[in-house]
């Protein structure tokens, strides 16, 4: 069973910045598309950005382009949220995804979530 474990999230005004990893173990980590997704209080999760096995294809939703970035490193087994220029509405929980997909932001498409970490952006 594949366990993704994010961190990284904490408390951050606006504009900051903060970085999320992933880690997930086991040697067919290489082999799956990574997603970000996030549920804010109140609302429905939402796919944030993912990356294909390969680190070839990347997605992002139209609310953090230009502001988050995506990366992977397969020898360390993990993927990296890269969050600047935060905002409140930014705030929510930050879940981790694996999947056999193409890259897409959809939670359907993802097998194995990890158990998420908070992220608030407030003065």
């Amino acid at each position: 069973q594949l366990q993704p474990v994010e961190s990284g999230g904490g408390l951050v005004q606006p504009g900051g910045s903060l970085r999320l990893s992933c880690a997930v173990p086991g040697f067919t980590y290489r082999y799956y598309t990574i997603g970000w997704f996030r549920q804010a209080p109140g609302k429905e999760r939402e796919g944030v950005s993912c990356i294909s096995s390969s680190g070839g294809s990347t997605n992002y939703a139209d609310s953090v382009k230009g502001r988050f970035t995506i990366s992977r490193d397969n020898a360390k087994n993990t993927v990296y949220l890269q969050m600047n220029g935060l905002k409140p509405e930014d705030t929510a929980v930050y879940y981790c995804a694996a999947g056999f997909t193409s890259c897409v932001l959809s939670d359907p498409h993802f097998e194995y979530w990890g158990q998420g970490t908070l992220v608030t952006v407030s003065e």
